[in-house]
């Protein structure tokens, strides 16, 4: 990888308000065009669900994580699991866009003693909080980091993304009923839910509807929001904030391959996905990427 790449990445510290919105989506924006350059370099990867979750990520680190590199291990930090640990490619944009790991790392991605592993891995990266790939478990994780909190009378948040079809896990749903529980309303869940999973539609290989009256069934207070809006997906964590003593699950309903539109809404993007050159510069062009980062994120030694 080239030490001297220097790929644009965007401070968490946004002024004024009213540039506050339009910054995270450019940051969504970057994320996505970072993930695509990774997963082009790596020969394999998941673009569909990094693309579909780059905004909930975007909102997330710029409104409520807001971590900078002097307080990564704070005890009073909220944390962040991105359960659904295929979408790495994205998680790893998402630090190199708001400046927590160098940008050449994100590119680095699947390569041979990267840091930037296929699936987070918390011993290379501590700040994914936690190991995660395994459908379901990263959702148990955060219970338990939640739960730990409120034992510790500490008022950080824990959030956590899942993937629709995570949800066919019986792990999540114990995982649902311990929390209401618990009333651990320290807890929001997003779920990325973008009807597809890797083979099919998520409705030909086991349904989820009705999913908001299931996880209202199970005691959790229940938004529904695009998760491509970001004011909306904001306006969503301040509710959760607000929710008493129940745990939040914000149902964001996304695109699969948002951005792209040869992966728009297609299965076959979901992942282990080869890009060519020509898939790749297409790809970054439907982003809105100037061509002279094209070249930039493409052409890096790797």
């Amino acid at each position: 990888m080239n030490a001297g790449l220097q790929l644009s990445h965007l401070s968490s510290s946004f002024a004024p308000e009213d540039e506050f919105v339009p910054r995270l989506e450019s940051c969504a924006r970057n994320i996505r065009r970072v993930s695509v350059a990774a997963i082009f370099h790596a020969t394999s990867g998941h673009p569909g669900g990094s693309l579909s979750c780059a905004d909930l990520l975007a909102a997330l680190y710029g409104s409520e994580l807001k971590l900078n590199p002097d307080e990564l291990l704070s005890p009073d930090r909220n944390r962040f699991v991105l359960s659904k640990g295929h979408a790495a490619p994205a998680l790893y944009a998402t630090w190199s866009t708001f400046g927590l790991i160098e940008p050449q790392v994100a590119l680095t991605l699947r390569k041979l003693n990267s840091r930037a592993q296929g699936h987070p891995h918390v011993v290379d990266m501590p700040l994914a909080e936690t190991s995660t790939g395994s459908l379901g478990q990263g959702f148990s994780v955060a219970i338990g980091m939640a739960l730990g909190l409120r034992h510790q009378r500490n008022e950080a948040r824990v959030y956590t993304i899942l993937g629709d079809g995570e949800l066919q896990e019986g792990e999540v749903w114990e995982g649902a009923m311990c929390a209401a529980h618990h009333k651990l309303s320290n807890l929001c869940a997003i779920v990325d839910y973008n009807k597809l999973q890797s083979d099919d539609r998520n409705a030909a290989i086991m349904g989820l509807e009705p999913l908001a009256q299931k996880w209202r069934a199970f005691g959790w207070n229940t938004l529904e929001i695009s998760g491509h809006d970001i004011a909306s997906i904001i306006a969503a964590f301040g509710e959760a904030r607000g929710a008493g003593n129940r745990p939040t699950v914000v149902i964001a309903h996304t695109v699969k391959g948002k951005g792209v539109a040869y992966m728009e809404d297609q299965p076959l993007w979901h992942g282990s996905v080869k890009l060519t050159r020509e898939q790749a510069e297409t790809a970054l062009l439907s982003l809105g990427t100037p061509v002279a980062q094209i070249k930039e994120l493409l052409d890096v030694s790797r």
